[in-house]
């Protein structure tokens, strides 16, 4: 297949912390972590990510609210083409990632970036990012926070696939 056909796929990762947890984990949590991280994957010259209150959302990469990514993991290339991936989406987003169905620790960004992008590339997220939640909950004060965190909803701000 000619290098045409292929798109590349990135994986966009924002520490929502913004250091913070790097600094504070080893006295709160009692290990170490470097971020709390939100992530979105960028193809077809858009980047999409999972929110609590919009569902799948979609923006100009880099264009959330929390600005340029801390980091940038290439995930290699899909031959999947742009009307598929939507079609692909917008049965996501009627399903496992209505913005109902968001959880802090197991329906969030990161599983739905790591979804993707293994329907992409047949490559899930790096794994420090899907542990994270259970990194977290294993810890005492995770579980103390963790009918706090329950309620939490993050949405970083973009268009709902609607807009697309």
């Amino acid at each position: 297949m000619d290098q045409t056909d292929s798109y590349p796929v990135k994986l966009y990762v924002y520490d929502l912390s913004r250091g913070m947890a790097r600094q504070l984990s080893a006295s709160m949590l009692g290990r170490h972590i470097d971020g709390i991280w939100h992530t979105g994957v960028v193809v077809h010259g858009k980047e999409h990510y999972f929110g609590g209150s919009t569902g799948i959302t979609n923006c100009p990469p880099g264009g959330t609210l929390l600005g340029p990514p801390d980091s940038v993991v290439d995930m290699g290339f899909t031959e999947v083409p742009e009307d598929l991936f939507k079609e692909y989406l917008t049965s996501l987003g009627e399903s496992k990632y209505r913005g109902a169905n968001y959880n802090l620790f197991e329906n969030n960004c990161n599983t739905f970036s790591s979804e993707v992008a293994q329907f992409l590339t047949g490559r899930k997220i790096p794994s420090y990012i899907t542990d994270l939640p259970s990194d977290i909950l294993s810890t005492p004060f995770g579980q103390a926070l963790r009918p706090f965190l329950d309620s939490m909803v993050i949405n970083p701000g973009g268009n709902n696939l609607a807009g697309q």
